[in-house]
């Protein structure tokens, strides 16, 4: 699924990779309390990158994305998203997020709560209700626009977070595990959208636990204790490690059991 016209960053200077970066992580740490949750972090991910984070429960990945997505701020360090420092209120439009938790109104209709989310980012008339639609078709929707989302399975809420997250046609979509409780099947169909995404030049980070997921993002960032252990393409960290499997080169380059 790699886009095979995109420069590989490594054969970029750091200069260049910052000032074309969607995001752009410089030393970035964060705790809670006593506890520490991310180290002193760095990392670039292109424009019209498709990048994953992999790591177990607690690693940090959650917080990391939360403050790319501008919920959260860095204690350390510095972020830049699309060009700006984050958290910007500027930034807002141009992001799309899903959250593990999903934040919809169980009052409401499928498709009353993207009208209500599309009105919030600006959205009206015929754009608006295209943008529903298509948004709704994405994820596998359409026949359960009318229904009250208190009616909807878990998995059900996810499609519909997910569709949120993409009403708005976000420069970057940022998605905390948007697969989780989803059917095999309809996993491969939003895989598909999310590459047409991509090759349309939406930026997209996700983090993930699913190892078969890792392997389909042109690149992925190990994540472990709050440390990135090791970055590239699939294919990269598996000759690293000599891995035949992501599963294998993650165990290997110090990501433990996902």
């Amino acid at each position: 699924m790699a886009n095979a016209k995109r420069k590989p960053l490594h054969h970029v200077s750091s200069a260049e990779q910052a000032e074309n970066a969607a995001v752009d992580l410089s030393e970035v740490g964060r705790s809670f309390g006593d506890r520490i949750v991310l180290r002193g972090l760095s990392l670039h991910i292109g424009r019209g990158e498709l990048f994953g984070l992999l790591g177990p429960s607690g690693s940090g990945k959650t917080t990391l994305v939360k403050m790319i997505a501008g919920i959260d701020a860095a204690q350390n360090g510095s972020i830049r998203v699309l060009g700006e420092r984050a958290p910007s209120l500027r930034l807002l439009s141009r992001i799309g997020y899903m959250a593990q938790s999903d934040a919809l109104y169980g009052e409401l209709t499928a498709s009353e709560n993207l009208r209500f989310f599309g009105a919030m980012f600006g959205l009206s008339g015929e754009r608006l209700t295209g943008r529903i639609a298509s948004s709704l078709s994405t994820v596998g929707l359409t026949l359960d626009a009318g229904r009250l989302v208190s009616h909807f399975s878990g998995g059900m809420k996810r499609r519909l977070s997910l569709a949120v997250a993409l009403l708005h046609e976000p420069e970057l979509l940022i998605l905390d595990e948007p697969t989780v409780g989803i059917d095999p099947a309809l996993r491969v169909s939003i895989w598909e959208s999310l590459a047409a995404l991509r090759d349309r030049g939406t930026t997209i980070l996700l983090t993930t636990h699913v190892m078969d997921e890792a392997d389909r993002c042109d690149r992925i960032g190990l994540l472990r204790d709050g440390l990135l252990t090791a970055v590239g393409s699939p294919a990269e960290l598996k000759a690293k490690t000599g891995a035949s499997s992501i599963e294998e080169a993650f165990i290997i380059l110090g990501g433990g059991h996902a």
